[in-house]
């Protein structure tokens, strides 16, 4: 799952027992027995594809991150797989803003008194940050301290006149606010400055490292982001007396790095209603990625091999997506979904999306399509497929709860389009709550993944009661959305018309 702006109140959606089971309505959808494939479907299956991935990211550097070599031949292996099942794969090329830290960043004062700074802690390095190392003077632009009232209440480095008598060679100890962090650290850069420091504003909600993105790898000078008690400190050095300090960082930036998606089709099945099926292949540079996502690029590969087995006879066309650049945006499926003629659009039936189904400390949470429990509703259809996946569960004796279309996953370029649209959730950063605890199992207080975006996200890291739980359940929507003889609409249809216009694709760091 992308980094994108945190979502808040994952874990506090409902307060009772009875507000977390959804009760379904009434659907055009046909019933179809699934035991076949969801018996085929096996946890060991899964995890034999979770061991590559494993075995992939520690052959390169520990992740699988897109742009990568880590990524490359977890592309080369699903592509691979997927032929030898009988599918018909493409590997669809394309670029991408691409960027890694390849080792720690430095902050140092180093006269009149050292001290060293925490990274993370006290600062973090900005993405597309340069690389470089520079011990120069620390000099301050146009920063406001103590802060004003409300935020961007700095203007600090966003004119080019904010550098008037910037010494060349210098440091440039820069406020947020007002502008982008890319438009300060340009004007630093065009001053002369080595480096940057920019430090958090101050005001409530502003205090922390401030971590962001320059938006793109255009600055070639070390970036970093400091917290405001950090930035105030250093400030009160500077105005008594010249301040020598170190600012590093190592980084790897690419305007067009390229990767892949790999999109595989059943050779049967009727194009004009295709099913999407996607997960996102890549990982974030941090780590290995085994359950974001290798979980859900496993579920659905294991998926595609056991129907291919199976000769399950469809009547829908499966379009089985492995996205790359997830972690970068929800790039791949963006680039899917725009590069599509509209006949080729027009022949998508519905995109089930399984980002993450084996948290540690998990929940089974549903994509909300009809919108009963979170702030929108998914585009026409999006009900019936939710209803899909709790009718289901229930079947089974499992409670669910419902999970927003947040823009945190690739169903975001679909939804945006009109396209009907669902999937399983098993929980990243948010908290598990008692009450899940209570439903669920696992920890209260605990993260639903402690590991999410980290290194330690490995193979050590899933559940496998998930995994199986939410493998049957990907399983069964998948064959009945294959299968089915009638579509999601009263009249037997497939397709909604209307666009959600009112759902935002969210796809990047806040950089204000």
């Amino acid at each position: 799952m992308g980094r994108r702006l945190p979502v808040t109140g994952l874990a506090a959606i409902a307060a009772t027992a009875s507000a977390l089971v959804f009760t379904p309505a009434a659907s055009a959808v046909d019933e179809v027995n699934t035991k076949r494939l969801r018996e085929a479907v096996t946890v060991n299956g899964i995890l034999g594809h979770e061991r590559a991935f494993q075995r992939i990211a520690n052959r390169n550097g520990g992740t699988r991150a897109s742009g990568t070599s880590g990524y490359d031949a977890s592309a080369a292996y699903v592509k691979g797989r997927l032929e030898a099942a009988g599918y018909e794969v493409t590997e669809q090329t394309f670029t991408f803003p691409f960027f890694r830290q390849l080792a720690p960043s430095v902050l140092s004062v180093v006269t009149p008194a050292p001290k060293a700074y925490t990274e993370e802690t006290d600062f973090a390095t900005l993405r597309y940050s340069g690389s470089g190392s520079t011990t120069a003077s620390l000099v301050p632009v146009d920063v406001q301290i103590p802060p004003g009232p409300t935020p961007s209440s700095s203007t600090s480095g966003c004119e080019a006149s904010d550098f008037v008598g910037f010494p060349t060679g210098a440091i440039a100890l820069l406020q947020r606010g007002t502008c982008t962090f890319e438009v300060k650290a340009t004007n630093a850069q065009a001053a002369g400055a080595t480096g940057a420091v920019i430090f958090n504003e101050g005001q409530p909600g502003r205090t922390g490292v401030l971590a962001g993105t320059l938006g793109n790898p255009t600055v070639t000078i070390p970036v970093l982001g400091a917290t405001f008690a950090i930035g105030a400190e250093l400030v009160a050095l500077a105005r008594a007396g010249e301040v020598t300090a170190t600012v590093a960082a190592t980084t790897d930036s690419d305007l067009d790095r390229e990767t892949t998606n790999i999109i595989a089709d059943t050779p049967e099945g009727n194009a004009d209603e295709t099913v999407v099926v996607g997960a996102h292949l890549d990982s974030v540079v941090a780590g290995p990625g085994i359950n974001d996502n290798g979980s859900g690029s496993a579920g659905i590969l294991e998926i595609a091999e056991e129907m291919s087995e199976l000769d399950v006879e469809l009547r829908q066309k499966v379009r089985f997506a492995f996205w790359g650049a997830e972690e970068s945006g929800l790039l791949g499926s963006e680039h899917y979904v725009n590069s599509l003629d509209d006949g080729a659009f027009g022949e998508l039936y519905a995109n089930l999306n399984f980002d993450m189904i084996g948290s540690p400390n998990y929940v089974r949470f549903v994509y909300d399509g009809d919108g009963s429990d979170t702030p929108s509703a998914g585009p026409p259809g999006s009900a019936q497929i939710e209803q899909i996946f709790n009718s289901y569960f229930a079947s089974q004796g499992l409670a669910t709860e419902p999970t927003a279309f947040d823009g945190r996953s690739d169903y975001g370029p679909f939804i945006l389009q009109g396209i009907p649209a669902g999937g399983l959730f098993s929980g990243a950063e948010g908290i598990k709550t008692p009450e899940q605890a209570t439903i669920f199992g696992g920890t209260a207080g605990v993260a639903y993944d402690p590991n999410y975006h980290k290194a330690g996200d490995t193979i050590l890291n899933l559940n496998t009661k998930a995994l199986a739980e939410l493998g049957d359940a990907a399983a069964h929507a998948t064959l009945t959305l294959a299968r089915s003889r009638t579509g999601f609409f009263e009249d037997g249809s497939r397709r909604g018309r209307t666009k959600a216009a009112d759902l935002e694709l969210r796809g990047s760091n806040a950089v204000r």
